[in-house]
């Protein structure tokens, strides 16, 4: 029965007043906060990168890196914040390119290449800096990416890819000048790990750096999340070694994480491979879940799984039967991750989540 534009749910569905007043108690409410405490600090440390490039600080901008370094600062839900400041100080200069390259081809008279030749200009001018020259070869791998997207190289037009490789070919340039065994910035072994994925890295490299980073920084999940997807055989490596390394990190983190190293490195490779998933150790993984959130507990980490598992895992079937059983599995995890653990809603994560956690294009418009 309608009155005044209001569908009344208890004429609709003809359940008592009373009954749809109990069943309203038992149901599950979970708050939704404007702004999260992760989308704060996320907010906060990109403008305070975005303000060094705008001011055109180029000393204190590195200061302001290696402090946070040092003490391996981090968000609440573990984004480093060296990495923040990193990805604010380049965002216009990749925020103009991606604009420029929305329909996959510029036009004749986009301003596509001003704002990283201004960079390269405080490249010249700091040499010596391997967090200046970190955050540029950063710049020309989110360039890069731009120009690719993330499909298959089948799909990606010819003078695309090589804009691709040019702007990736100049990043390891850029790194060649630099000992990486005298580098103890984990900003610096993240540029280098990111590098592998637009060169033909063998599979011993991408392990190597991945190892250096994680000694750097063991308590930074993306380590894992990002070796898992390099390790794929799209990207040089082979789901053995994916298996191995996916083992060896559970084992080198388990004071951290306890099976969730396991958890971590597996996260972006099966949701983006199927053959992978359908190889999962699927009891391992599920441990690694509960795991990861016992030793991590906070909202965002939460809402990270559960979207993961009901959203990227659980919404997006291969039609492949064994990997489609063990997404089945994983997406059953999200209602005790739910109903246990989440006591806010981050619609953010939830968003990422449905595109598959596409990691590679990190500057956009939320």
């Amino acid at each position: 029965m309608a009155h005044d534009g209001i569908l009344h749910s208890q004429t609709i569905l003809k359940v008592p007043t009373k009954q749809v007043t109990l069943a309203m108690e038992h149901a599950l409410s979970i708050p939704c906060p404007d702004l999260t405490d992760e989308d704060r600090d996320h907010d906060f440390h990109q403008k305070h990168g975005l303000g060094f490039a705008r001011q055109e600080d180029w000393a204190g901008l590195p200061q302001a890196i290696a402090s946070a370094e040092e003490t391996r600062a981090k968000t609440t839900g573990g984004m480093p914040v060296a990495e923040l400041l990193a990805l604010g100080a380049r965002t216009d200069v990749v925020s103009l390119v991606e604009h420029a390259l929305i329909t996959g081809k510029p036009d004749r008279d986009a301003p596509i290449m001003e704002g990283i030749e201004a960079l390269e200009d405080v490249l010249s001018d700091h040499s010596d800096d391997a967090i200046i020259a970190s955050i540029i070869a950063q710049a020309h791998m989110d360039i890069g990416w731009a120009w690719r997207g993330t499909g298959a190289d089948i799909l990606v037009p010819a003078h695309n890819r090589e804009a691709f490789d040019a702007h990736f070919e100049r990043a390891a340039d850029i790194l060649a000048g630099f000992d990486q065994n005298n580098i103890k910035i984990p900003l610096f072994a993240a540029t280098r790990c990111a590098l592998n994925a637009g060169l033909s890295a063998p599979v011993e490299k991408i392990v190597a750096d991945y190892d250096t980073w994680l000694k750097l920084d063991p308590h930074n999940a993306l380590v894992l999340r990002a070796m898992g997807n390099h390790l794929l055989p799209r990207w040089h490596g082979t789901y053995d070694r994916l298996e191995i390394e996916a083992r060896r990190a559970a084992s080198k983190t388990a004071y951290i994480w306890g099976a969730g190293g396991y958890t971590w490195t597996m996260f972006d490779a099966i949701s983006s491979d199927a053959k992978a998933c359908a190889r999962l150790d699927l009891r391992l993984f599920c441990d690694g879940l509960i795991d990861i959130v016992r030793h991590c507990p906070d909202q965002y980490t939460v809402n990270l799984l559960a979207a993961y598992c009901a959203s990227t895992i659980g919404a997006m079937p291969t039609g492949q039967g064994e990997a489609d059983y063990v997404r089945a599995q994983i997406a059953a995890a999200a209602k005790w991750l739910i109903i246990d653990h989440m006591t806010e809603l981050h619609p953010m994560v939830w968003a990422n989540a449905a595109r598959g956690f596409d990691n590679a294009l990190k500057v956009r418009c939320p």
